[in-house]
């Protein structure tokens, strides 16, 4: 018997990095968000899309464990992020969309703090800073106060932070939201760039940055899941990803206004 063209030609498993299980979350009798289930296996880019409201960013903090669940499970990197969050935010960086950043400090004293936070030693953390500098480019403003630095420097040092303890899995909320043209390339050069060794769930509203660097899409509306699949499968139609966005969720994808009738194909 040939075992090794046997071995040779078994697929590895997939490996689940971020585990959302009937995830819902309740206010009084307002449900944020309802039974979202979910699954990003290693190496996948995916695009986490829906309206304002739609219960993205609450998803998204419940997987990180900032928020807690009032039903369900979320897991990064097979870790319960309500029972064992430690050990699974060790694997984890996280982006929200208004970033952890102290206007006083210069992006090289906050990702020193991080570090330090993070428990690393002298030599790792210089290490680490040199190397998320370098990658988000924040070489020229590195000693600079933060409150001196546009917006899209700002959104370079968030990321950096989230990079600093050299995370499996990236969660990111709205990475290039208020940013112009050129900040956005740079923030889309960067994912890029990640997206060839981590596992990112990304949110946006720019559908241009889901069909640049995402492979996947899960689409939610009114705080349940609508869509779960392939990018190159979304738009099977060829009418593009706006419209088919509007027809799933009933809302404009720019401007995030409710439309009146639901676009027929």
């Amino acid at each position: 018997m040939n075992t090794s063209n046997e071995e040779s030609s078994t697929v590895a498993a997939p490996q689940p990095m971020i585990e959302a299980e009937n995830l819902s979350k309740f206010y009084g009798i307002f449900a944020a968000t309802r039974d979202v289930s979910f699954t990003v296996n290693k190496g996948e880019v995916v695009a986490f899309l829906g309206p304002n409201g739609a219960g993205k960013s609450t998803t998204m903090k419940m997987l990180t464990g900032y928020l807690s669940p009032s039903q369900g499970r979320a897991r990064i990197a097979g870790f319960d992020m309500s029972s064992d969050r430690l050990e699974g935010s060790k694997r984890l960086g996280y982006l929200p969309e208004t970033g952890p950043l102290y206007p006083e400090m210069t992006p090289y004293s906050l990702l020193d703090f991080f570090a330090e936070a993070r428990g690393m030693n002298k030599r790792t953390k210089r290490a680490q800073i040199e190397k998320v500098v370098e990658l988000c480019s924040l070489g020229s403003v590195i000693y600079k106060p933060i409150s001196k630095l546009s917006k899209g420097f700002r959104q370079r040092v968030g990321m950096a932070q989230a990079l600093i303890h050299e995370p499996e899995v990236l969660i990111l909320d709205e990475p290039t939201s208020g940013l112009d043209p050129n900040q956005i390339r740079g923030v889309r050069q960067t994912m890029t760039r990640l997206g060839q060794e981590k596992t990112i769930l990304l949110s946006t509203h720019i559908l241009q940055e889901v069909e640049a660097m995402a492979s996947r899409v899960i689409m939610i509306n009114e705080g349940r899941k609508v869509y779960d699949g392939p990018l190159d499968q979304i738009d099977s139609k060829g009418v593009g990803l706006d419209h088919v966005f509007a027809d799933l969720t009933g809302h404009d994808p720019v401007t995030g206004v409710k439309l009146q009738t639901v676009i027929d194909d």
